[in-house]
């Protein structure tokens, strides 16, 4: 039975003492070890619900979106490295991490996508490089054609942006994990965290301490939809992933790809679709490395990313 998600108003912090003042809020309210996620958290109200974000730095803007079940814990590595040399904004979606969803949010990519292009109008961001894999592309993507001129650069990380029904790669997992079983398996044990993220780890396992961070905007009463809807609309969203792909044939700006070459969900076919969208995309493959490659492969990334933006700064 699902509960209404707990909100920022009705948490009380714990109480800090004079120690406490170094710890930042996300690891107040998830009670994790100060320098786990030591960035300010910044929030902005929108349609009813309140986006989650944090804002490092400055220099050309990196602008990081995250997919299921994690939040913008996945991008403390980039934060950290790159926030001497750009400004890092990375969000929590609706119902992930801090954020709290308007009344009645469906958790649909379209919804996602709605609030994400407000904040980026409502921060009047300019020039940004879209930051994202799995379900942060489409989402980030959408909310590109919504806005203008809002991000004109592209490095994304294994994801789609197209329908794919009747490919039965994604048939029965969105069947399965979108169905009775996939809501059983989201509301009693977080099946997401607790067993989708460690199987698709390649080169590293998660700690202990990284697991009770992905775990922690689930426990209590915050609603665990979230991470069942997505599967679910992987073919759900056929009409809205296909108006997302006619729309995207016009981009002309940069674009790179930083591909793993072990992730269990997109595979060499799906980086062959985005060669077709995106004809002037580069790409670097990552070997050995999983779906959560920001967490598998932190460095490559990391450098990967330096190199697309220090190339685009002289092209």
């Amino acid at each position: 039975m699902e509960v209404a998600p707990i909100t920022h108003e009705n948490h009380v912090l714990r109480k800090a003492t004079m120690a406490d003042q170094r710890i930042s809020e996300a690891e107040q309210f998830f009670h994790l070890a100060p320098g786990e996620f030591p960035f300010r958290s910044r929030f902005l109200e929108a349609g009813g619900g309140r986006l989650h974000y944090v804002d490092e730095g400055s220099g050309p803007l990196l602008f990081m979106l995250h997919g299921n079940p994690t939040w913008s814990f996945v991008y403390r590595h980039l934060i950290t490295a790159l926030q001497d040399q750009f400004r890092c904004i990375a969000v929590d979606l609706a119902g992930f991490g801090l954020s709290d969803p308007p009344a009645g949010f469906g958790y649909r990519p379209d919804e996602h996508a709605g609030l994400i292009a407000r904040l980026l109008e409502t921060l009047d961001l300019h020039d940004a490089t879209l930051v994202a894999h799995d379900w942060g592309g489409p989402i980030g993507l959408a909310a590109m054609l919504q806005t203008r001129e809002r991000i004109t650069r592209l490095c994304l990380g294994n994801s789609w942006a197209w329908p794919v029904n009747g490919d039965f790669h994604f048939e029965w997992f969105s069947k399965l994990m979108g169905g009775p079983v996939g809501r059983f398996g989201a509301d009693r044990f977080a099946l997401f965290v607790n067993g989708v993220m460690p199987a698709a780890m390649r080169r590293r396992k998660l700690s202990q301490a990284e697991m009770r961070a992905y775990r922690a905007p689930f426990s209590g009463n915050r609603t665990r939809r979230p991470m069942h809807v997505f599967p679910r609309q992987i073919t759900a969203a056929k009409n809205w992933l296909g108006e997302l792909e006619a729309g995207l044939s016009a981009f002309r700006g940069p674009v790179h790809f930083i591909w793993p070459n072990n992730d269990i969900a997109f595979r060499d076919k799906e980086l062959k679709h985005w060669l077709k969208i995106f004809p002037q995309a580069s790409v670097a493959r990552l070997p050995r490395c999983g779906h959560y490659l920001w967490e598998d492969a932190p460095d490559e990334c990391i450098a990967e990313l330096r190199g697309f933006m220090a190339a685009e700064a002289v092209a």
